[in-house]
């Protein structure tokens, strides 16, 4: 098995006790969940490490330029 990393362990953690407190409800939108929570704090460090320009950080971030000017609109990440 592959050694999980610091972000998985953590992803696995924060999951593992969403489903705890749920406390037998039936969970709902799991993925885009996870998703959104992790997507803006992404691009944010992205963004900060490539000092904002949007043709680095897309290509960081594998993604092209406009999509990248999407998901900070959708997220209200200022540029």
């Amino acid at each position: 098995m592959m050694n999980e990393t610091d972000l998985e362990r953590s992803v696995r953690r924060a999951i593992d006790g969403y489903f705890r407190d749920l406390d037998g409800e039936k969970p709902h939108g799991v993925y885009e969940m996870v998703i959104s929570c992790v997507e803006r704090p992404l691009i944010e460090a992205v963004l900060h490490a490539g000092r904002g320009q949007s043709d680095a950080c897309g290509g960081a971030l594998g993604i092209n330029r406009n999509t990248l000017r999407k998901k900070m609109k959708t997220h209200g990440i200022k540029g």
